[in-house]
C-alpha cells in the first residue's frame, strides 16, 4: 500500500470538493444554473439527523466560484451546529448566490432560485441572509413553500435581523459576566464591526445599557449615519484591531480572528453576529485560549435568527422566540464553564454539546 501526501493547493486539484475540510460529511450539494437569468448558485446542505436543513441565502460577488463553494460549504455546516446548539429540530444548509445583490439581482433570477429550492422538495429550506431581503423571500414563497423569514402579512415572521441582534447582545452580556464577574455593560469599551442591520440594532442594545461604543464598516456613509443616531465613535483607521478596546464583536463577514489579528488584540472577549469568525477553528480557537481571551462560539450567539424562523415551522409566536433567544445567555455560560473544566477551547465545548444532540437522535432513528 502507497501513501500519497498533497498540499492543499494538490488536493483541491485532485478532490476539489470532498477533499475540502469544509466538506465534513456535507449530505448533498446541488450547483443551479439558470441560462436565461444567469442564475448561478450553489446550495450546500451538510446533515438532516434532526430534521430538514434550514439556513439562509446569501448573494455576494465572490471573485471565484471556488470561494463561493468554501463559502456555503462553511456556513451550512456551521448552520447544522446552531440548530443543535439551540435544541431546534432543524439540520444545516446554506444557499450562496453568485453576483452583486445591487446589481444583478431582480425578480426573475430570485424566482429561478426558488425553483431549485423547491425541487429539493423540504430537504432544504431557505430564508435571507447577506445580499437578500424579506420582499425576497416573499417572492420565493410564490414559487415554494419551503421558506421561512417571510413577511408577517402573508403568515411569516418577518426580517429576523432584530432577534439575531438580540440573542448576540446576551451572548456578549454572557461572555462579559464569564470574563468580568458582571455582566454589567456600563463604561465598556466595544467595537463593532459591521454595521447592517443586526450591527446597528447591536449598537442600539449596548448603548442603551451604557457600553462606550466605536463603530466601523467599509461604508463610510453608513458609519456616518449609525454614529450620528446612537451617538457613537467612529474608527475609519488601517489597524482596527489594536484598539484598546474590552469587547470586540465582528458582525461583518467571518474569519477576522486569523493569525494578524489575534497577535494584534486588546479586546478580552469576542463576541459577535458574524459566521465563521476564526479563520481555522481549531489553531485559532487555541491562541484566544492561550491569550485568555474569552470567545462566544459566533454559531451559539448568532441563533437568534434561526429561532425566530422557525417559529414559522413549530408554529410559536415572537413571544416565544424572544424567550428562546434570552436563553443564549444560559447556554453560552454553560459552555464557556464547560471549556474551563475540560481545558478545551469554548469552540471545541460547543461543538461537542451540538455533535452529543445529533448523535443521540442519530440512534434514536436506528
Amino acid at each position: 500500500m502507497t501513501t500519497n501526501v498533497y498540499t492543499p493547493d494538490e488536493l483541491k486539484k485532485v478532490d476539489p470538493v470532498f477533499g475540502q475540510i469544509s466538506f465534513d460529511h456535507h449530505e448533498q450539494v446541488v450547483f443551479c444554473h439558470d441560462k436565461d437569468t444567469g442564475l448561478k448558485a450553489i446550495i450546500g446542505i451538510h446533515n438532516t439527523v434532526l430534521g430538514p436543513a434550514l439556513g439562509g441565502t446569501r448573494m455576494w460577488n465572490y471573485t471565484s466560484e471556488w470561494e463561493a463553494l468554501n463559502d456555503v460549504l462553511r456556513l451550512s455546516r456551521g448552520m447544522t451546529y446552531k440548530s443543535a446548539i439551540s435544541g431546534l429540530d432543524l439540520g444545516g444548509g446554506k444557499a450562496v448566490i453568485i453576483g452583486d445583490s445591487k446589481k444583478d439581482k431582480n425578480p426573475e433570477l430570485i424566482k429561478a432560485f426558488a425553483k431549485y429550492v423547491d425541487s429539493l422538495s423540504g430537504r432544504y429550506i431557505t430564508a435571507e441572509d447577506v445580499g437578500t431581503t424579506t420582499p425576497d423571500m416573499d417572492l420565493i414563497h410564490t414559487i415554494t413553500p419551503h421558506v421561512t423569514g417571510i413577511s408577517e402579512s402573508l403568515g411569516g415572521s418577518g426580517n429576523p435581523s432584530p432577534v439575531t441582534a438580540y440573542g448576540v447582545y446576551m451572548g456578549l452580556k454572557a461572555a462579559t459576566k464569564f470574563k468580568y464577574g458582571s455582566d454589567d455593560l456600563n463604561g465598556k469599551r466595544v467595537l463593532v464591526q459591521g454595521i447592517g442591520n443586526v450591527g446597528e440594532t447591536l449598537v442600539k442594545h449596548l448603548v442603551n445599557a451604557g457600553a462606550l461604543v466605536t463603530i466601523t464598516d467599509i461604508s463610510k456613509d453608513r458609519v456616518e449615519e449609525v454614529a450620528k443616531k446612537y451617538n457613537t465613535a467612529i474608527y475609519m483607521g488601517e489597524d482596527l484591531y489594536s484598539l484598546d478596546v474590552d469587547i470586540y464583536a465582528p458582525c461583518a463577514l467571518g474569519a477576522t480572528v486569523n493569525n494578524d489579528s489575534v497577535s494584534k488584540l486588546k479586546a478580552q472577549v469576542i463576541a459577535g453576529a458574524a459566521n465563521n469568525q476564526l479563520a481555522e477553528e481549531a489553531i485559532h480557537g487555541k491562541m484566544l485560549q492561550d491569550k485568555g481571551i474569552v470567545y462566544a462560539p459566533d454559531f451559539l450567539i448568532n441563533a437568534g435568527g434561526i429561532i425566530n424562523v422557525f417559529g414559522e415551522i413549530a408554529k410559536y409566536g415572537s413571544d416565544e422566540a424572544i424567550r428562546r433567544t434570552e436563553n443564549i445567555y444560559n447556554t453560552t455560560l454553560d459552555i464557556l464553564n464547560l471549556a474551563k473544566e475540560q481545558n478545551i477551547t469554548p469552540n471545541q465545548a460547543a461543538m461537542k454539546m451540538a455533535e452529543q444532540r445529533i448523535e443521540k437522535k442519530k440512534q434514536e432513528n436506528k
